[in-house]
């Protein structure tokens, strides 16, 4: 008797294809990896393509951390059209000419969008309202708001302006940008909010992400590529790459294994996260500081 194939263990760097959902790519892993142990850290919209992480098995506990990571994009925003979706799935609500609009007004318009500030998500969107996703509301064609949140875009760039002319004759201006955010930052609603700004509405028509935390794009696999041959980052190796790293010996390793708040270096205090290793580069646990002391908030060893 054959015994069965033990699943991997550690981080899958995927590019998602269009049209997926976060789901849909978690559900295709599960058979690829043959483990219901699967996870995503951070969903991507159907429409958009680009790096998504996924756990296996024991990785899975490294998720709910992981999403809190930054976030890099490349994107297309289309001044000129609002959509019922702020992206290119809705259909379009209303249409204005952007013969008017001159890079100056984009370039202050996108200030206005950058560093700290406040953001209203877009309602079709998976974020839950009195504990209904916000798009299940909004399907069902409920009148209903969603409280602005702080968030951060630490980069907004244009890297190109192109004249174009949309389906029904509009002129429509598209910029091609790239973004640098916090976790929970929605990039269709800033193309919302800068078509607003400008007075012609506006909505993302195409969307890659290429960075989660320190996973890039060229670390990624498409769905294709994992079926020929799963690539697997080490749990380890995904804990070194994404958080500080804290090397103990073998008395404190073995104490902190058995439960026991460690005192932790100042260098760590306040910091979030930290990797714990023992000599021999073994991953012991993520802990974070509180009051002096190792707090586990997931133990490997």
């Amino acid at each position: 008797m054959t015994s069965k194939p033990t699943p991997p263990d550690g981080l899958v760097i995927v590019d998602k294809p269009s049209g997926f959902t976060s789901h849909d790519v978690v559900a295709k892993m599960r058979g690829i990896a043959r483990t219901r142990r699967v996870g995503h850290a951070g969903t991507l919209d159907p429409m958009a393509t680009g790096v998504l992480v996924l756990g296996v098995e024991r990785a899975t506990k490294l998720l709910g951390h992981l999403a809190l990571t930054e976030k890099e994009y490349l994107g297309t925003i289309r001044l000129g059209q609002n959509t019922l979706t702020d992206d290119a799935e809705g259909e379009i609500t209303s249409s204005t000419d952007t013969a008017k609009v001159t890079r100056d007004a984009v370039d202050a318009g996108i200030a206005k969008l950058t560093g700290a500030i406040m953001q209203v998500p877009s309602k079709v969107s998976a974020i839950k309202i009195d504990g209904v996703r916000s798009y299940k509301r909004a399907r069902e064609g409920e009148d209903f708001e969603i409280p602005a949140r702080p968030v951060t875009v630490s980069s907004f760039t244009v890297y190109d302006i192109r004249d174009a002319v949309a389906e029904d004759g509009t002129r429509v201006l598209d910029l091609v940008v790239s973004v640098v955010c916090s976790s929970g930052t929605y990039i269709r609603a800033l193309a919302r909010d800068l078509g607003a700004d400008l007075g012609v509405g506006g909505h993302l028509t195409a969307l890659r992400r290429t960075r989660v935390g320190p996973y890039k794009l060229d670390a990624a696999r498409t769905l294709d590529q994992l079926q020929q041959e799963l690539t697997v980052m080490p749990v380890a190796e995904a804990a070194a790459a994404a958080f500080p790293r804290w090397q103990v010996d073998t008395r404190r390793a073995r104490l902190l294994l058995n439960g026991v708040r460690l005192e932790m270096p100042d260098e760590y205090a306040g910091g979030g996260p930290v990797a714990v290793f023992d000599g021999e580069g073994r991953f012991l646990a993520l802990v974070e500081e509180q009051k002096g002391k190792a707090k586990s908030l997931a133990v490997f060893g």
